[in-house]
C-alpha cells in the first residue's frame, strides 16, 4: 500500500509554531516514527505552505499509484474552494486531518471546504491523527 501525506502551510513549522497547541515534535520526527510503525506501508510526505503547489500534488496523486491521501491543508482547510474543488476531481480517497480540535479554536475554523468531499475527516488527536488516518486506509471493512 502506498499511502501520501500532504501537509499545508506552516506545518513545516511544528516543534517551534504554539507547542502548546501543536507539540514539540518536527513532522520530520514523527514522519519517521510512522514509517517505523507501519513498515508494511510505503509513506511519502509532501508539505507546502503554496495553494497552488499542493493542488498540483493532489492532481499528481489523485488517480493513480497511491491507494490514499492524507491531507492537512492547515489553514487553507477554511479558505480554499481550490483545494476542495481537486479533491471532488481525483480518484484516490483523501482522508482529512488536523492536529488541533479545530471546533475548539477560533469559529473561523469550524468551516471546512474539504470534509465535504472527503473520505473522512480526524482532527483533535494530536500527530496521531495521521496514524489514525493511516489506519483507517489499512482497514477498509
Amino acid at each position: 500500500m502506498k499511502i501520501i501525506i500532504v501537509n499545508g502551510p506552516n506545518l513545516n513549522l511544528l516543534g517551534k509554531r504554539e507547542p502548546e497547541v501543536y507539540g514539540k515534535t518536527t513532522f520530520e520526527e514523527y514522519f519517521a516514527t510512522l514509517q517505523f510503525k507501519f513498515k508494511d506501508v510505503q509513506l511519502e510526505y509532501y508539505q507546502s505552505n503554496i495553494e497552488g503547489e499542493i493542488i498540483n500534488k493532489l492532481h499528481d496523486c489523485g488517480f493513480e499509484g497511491y491507494e490514499g491521501i492524507i491531507l492537512n491543508a492547515g489553514a487553507y482547510t477554511h479558505t480554499s474552494i481550490g483545494i476542495g474543488d481537486a479533491i471532488k476531481g481525483i480518484t484516490t480517497p483523501v482522508v482529512e486531518v488536523h492536529i488541533s480540535n479545530t471546533f475548539g479554536r477560533e469559529e473561523f475554523r469550524h468551516t471546512s471546504y474539504i470534509s465535504p468531499v472527503a473520505k473522512g475527516v480526524i482532527l483533535g488527536f494530536g500527530l496521531k491523527s495521521y496514524d489514525l488516518a493511516i489506519e483507517s486506509f489499512l482497514n477498509k471493512g
